[in-house]
């Protein structure tokens, strides 16, 4: 029995359990410091005030961004997951109002090469957090690289979070270019939804969104909306100097307000009806198999 075979096994066993199955959301940006880790980590937390259980994978590998963000320094990682016999819960670290992060350490980048036993054990294990959490946020690295884009790929729902700044623009533009190229892309099923950060007015957003937008749709043909923009503050500035996410410090910024009505548009009861939920297990196999 090959790789692939054992994990669509897997993929079958999960579903005759009928576990539920989380909500992948994935955050990305085309280029470092435009604020997609505070996105992740402030979004968590929106969706913790709105009873939803959430977990952040912090594949931004040797960044560790979300763990400084939180000032949370975890035990473990998924290399110890796949390589040290961990298990699930064991390697999640809970941060502020009991949002809890996996660091990605280096693992994910080799799973190709693992054995089939391996591949099957750590499937097993990520499939787990579908019971654990009704959210998971992937917060991938910025930028094109390989491991970005087979994170993308895998995902049904993207969030990428661009800024006034033409260098942003032109690089997400770039990001959204790889992702087409990539052969196993289909734009059928994925959504791109962007987030304007930074800016010092709310139709900032709207007239950067259709700056991008006018450029994909007419070369790209990748069918992006627009979720809404997060303003310039200082009181987020300061939040991230003193590791608290800004939602939480200063409830009332401007930016934890802006937060919060993207959290609720994410929300929204037609908008999780238009997006399906694949799970854990799906979207690492499609990582692993391409399938």
């Amino acid at each position: 029995m090959d790789q692939a075979e054992q994990l669509r096994i897997i993929k079958a066993n999960n579903q005759k359990v009928q576990r539920p199955l989380a909500r992948v959301i994935t955050v990305t940006s085309g280029k470092g410091g435009v604020g997609k880790s505070n996105t992740s980590i402030n979004l968590a937390i929106q969706f913790r005030k709105m009873g939803k259980r959430v977990i952040i994978l912090d594949a931004d590998f040797g960044l560790a961004n979300i763990e400084i963000m939180f000032g949370a320094v975890p035990k473990h990682n998924l290399c110890d997951l796949i390589y040290q016999g961990k298990n699930i819960k064991e390697i999640i670290t809970w941060g502020p109002m009991e949002v809890g992060f996996i660091s990605g350490g280096s693992g994910i980048a080799g799973m190709s090469n693992l054995s089939r036993d391996y591949l099957t054990y750590i499937i097993q294990n990520l499939a787990e957090l579908d019971a654990i959490a009704d959210i998971i946020i992937v917060d991938t690295g910025a930028g094109i690289a390989d491991a970005v884009l087979e994170f993308l790929v895998a995902s049904g729902e993207i969030l990428l979070v661009t800024t006034p700044e033409p260098t942003s623009i032109t690089d997400s533009y770039s990001l959204l270019k790889a992702l087409y190229r990539h052969p196993r892309f289909k734009s059928e099923m994925t959504k791109v939804k962007m987030i304007a950060n930074r800016v010092d007015k709310e139709n900032d957003g709207v007239v950067l969104f259709n700056k991008l937008n006018a450029v994909v749709a007419r070369y790209l043909k990748i069918p992006m909306t627009f979720l809404g923009s997060v303003p310039q503050d200082d009181k987020l500035a300061k939040a991230v100097m003193q590791q608290m996410p800004v939602s939480i410090q200063t409830p009332a910024a401007k930016s934890s307000l802006a937060y919060e009505k993207i959290a609720l548009r994410l929300l929204d009861k037609e908008e999780e009806l238009k997006q399906p939920k694949r799970g854990m297990a799906a979207f690492f196999s499609h990582i692993v198999t391409g399938k």
